[in-house]
Order: C-alpha cells, then sequence, then structure tokens
C-alpha cells in the first residue's frame, strides 16, 4: 500500500466517528430527555390509582398533582418550543388513566422539539416565559425541571414501599 493510500485510509477510518456524531449536543439533549420521561412515564403508569392522591406531608403535593404538572409543563415548554403554546390540560383530570394519556401526550409534543434539534439550530435565541434564551438551554432546561418533578415522584414511591423505575433492575 503507498503512504497517499495509507494516509487516505487513516483519514476516511478516523473521520468515521465524527460522522456518527454530527449534531453531539442534540443528541446529548435528547438522551437526557428520554432517559427523564421515561421514568416519569413509567412512575404515571406504575403508581396504583389508589395511591394517586397520596401526599408525603400536608402541605407537598399529591402524586396526581406531580403528574399533572409535570405533563402540563412539558406540553407548554416543549409546544412553545415547536412554535404553538399549548397545555395538556391535565390539572383538571381526575383519573389515572387520563393522567397517564396526557403524559403520553406531552411526550409526543417532546419528541417533536428534541427530535427536530439540531447542532446548528441549538445556538439561536428564543424568547419565552422566562425570557431569552438559546434552543438548547430551553431543552435542557425543559429537562432539568422534570428530573426535579420525577425525583419528588420518587419519595411517593419509597414512602409507599415501592420502587421508582429508575432504581428497578435493568
Amino acid at each position: 500500500m503507498t503512504k497517499s493510500a495509507t494516509f487516505t485510509l487513516c483519514a476516511l477510518l478516523s473521520a468515521a466517528p465524527v460522522a456518527a456524531q454530527d449534531n453531539p449536543l442534540s443528541t446529548e439533549v435528547r438522551q437526557a430527555w428520554t432517559r427523564t420521561w421515561g421514568n416519569v412515564a413509567a412512575a404515571a403508569e406504575k403508581m396504583p390509582e389508589e395511591l394517586y392522591a397520596f401526599k408525603p406531608a400536608p402541605e407537598s403535593q399529591s402524586f396526581k398533582d406531580l403528574i399533572a404538572h409535570t405533563a402540563d409543563s412539558a406540553m407548554g415548554a416543549c409546544s412553545g418550543f415547536n412554535g404553538e403554546r399549548k397545555t395538556a390540560g391535565a390539572r383538571e383530570m381526575t383519573t389515572k388513566a387520563a393522567l397517564v394519556e396526557a403524559v403520553k401526550a406531552a411526550g409526543a409534543e417532546c419528541e417533536k422539539a428534541y427530535g427536530g434539534m439540531t447542532d446548528q439550530a441549538a445556538t439561536q435565541m428564543i424568547t419565552g416565559p422566562r425570557g431569552s434564551r438559546s434552543r438548547l438551554g430551553t431543552l435542557y432546561g425543559n429537562v432539568v425541571h422534570i428530573e426535579h418533578e420525577y425525583a419528588q415522584m420518587a419519595v411517593h414511591f419509597r414512602l409507599k414501599g415501592l420502587v421508582p423505575p429508575s432504581s428497578e433492575p435493568r
């Protein structure tokens, strides 16, 4: 093999991982979202309906309230990111089945936001209820908020002797 052929082959092989990482920033935030939202969706399904009213303390939110807030918040953030602010209407829902559907609807809206994100668009600024942020910062802010809500859900599980989805054996 000639030196130039060897060089070309090495250059092509070293470029392969870079080509697979065309959008490393947006891929990373999408992975964080997928993991976090998977835990929320699993928690909504796993918690028995009779425990949806449970509050760890009188001043705490019930599990139902946490699921409703999380669905409404995610729907608002992601639909706003997608250009049309919507609500899941979960605060008014009273059954587990309805709330699980609200979580699924919010998840679908967020899949559009996270799935359509590119690194090229990451630094574009958008204005929302909390001011101006980059598109990437907006999506990361949503992940952090949802992780906070899921952490509270995990407390509800533990206090009722249940294992939260994120702690289940793989």
